[in-house]
């Protein structure tokens, strides 16, 4: 018996892995998250597969359905959004199969922000402008932020930041990083990225609260801040230039 975490992906029910699918359709339990897994991967699930939402249960009551399964021999999918290696909360739960010696697999999905980045339709990093993409997020309820981490801290060396689980935080976001951005920073939050009501909603450091102000986002939402989210007319990289012999090219430079 072994217990498969299998990232879900941002939303869209297609944007799950081969071998998350495959996962699904092999295990006879299923623990997903129904507050933000799309009801629509539970297709992939056996017919008479048990599946148990877990957006009401404690970690407790998730171990017991663990512990139950392992008695049965039954495999688990335990299928969380994004991917599982940010704020997925897998790691409390690895941790309680390891005490109990129960084997466990970690299948990665599509995160947030990558789904956030193509709805934008930009890459991220930006030859001489752009080379860094900081994943972070502010103190919460859930869990406060390490003193190191702050966003001033961040701001300071001026990547690009990807700020999650923090869109009402918004003033604050604003209040920390104008300083050192710059009020006409690009600012760009991405709600439910992928999924059928995807909104996108621009400004600047400046402008961004009364542009949110006018249709509220209240969670499942990806804040960039970074000059490379507007960046024009830059240097383009070297990588595809004809007069850049790299190993793989394979041809003499013209």
């Amino acid at each position: 018996m072994t217990v498969h975490f299998i990232g879900a992906g941002p939303g869209a029910a297609d944007l799950i892995t081969v071998r998350g699918r495959d996962l699904l359709g092999r295990c006879p339990v299923c623990l997903y998250a129904g507050s933000i897994v799309p009801a629509e991967l539970l297709s992939h699930c056996p017919l008479d597969a048990r599946l148990i939402d877990t957006a009401p249960m404690s970690l407790d009551e998730i171990e017991a359905e663990y512990l139950a399964a392992h008695e049965a021999g039954l495999d688990v999918a335990r299928l969380h959004s994004g991917d599982l290696s940010v704020w997925s909360a897998v790691a409390e739960q690895t941790r309680r199969l390891e005490r109990h010696g129960i084997p466990y697999t970690l299948t990665p999905g599509v995160p947030a922000f990558a789904a956030a980045a193509a709805a934008l339709g930009r890459e991220l990093t930006i030859p001489e402008v752009a080379q860094s993409l900081v994943l972070t997020r502010v103190s919460g309820r859930a869990s406060k932020m390490p003193e190191g981490e702050r966003l001033e801290a961040f701001g300071r060396t001026g990547a690009t930041l990807a700020i999650h689980l923090a869109v009402h935080a918004l003033d604050r976001i604003v209040e920390e990083l104008a300083p050192l951005y710059g009020p006409d920073c690009p600012v760009v939050i991405v709600a439910r990225a992928s999924w059928p009501d995807e909104r996108i909603v621009r400004g600047t450091l400046a402008t961004i609260e009364a542009e949110v102000a006018k249709d509220p986002i209240d969670r499942t939402a990806v804040v960039f801040v970074g000059q490379g989210l507007a960046a024009e007319g830059f240097r383009e990289s070297a990588l595809y230039d004809a007069h850049y012999q790299r190993r793989f090219r394979g041809r003499e430079p013209s």
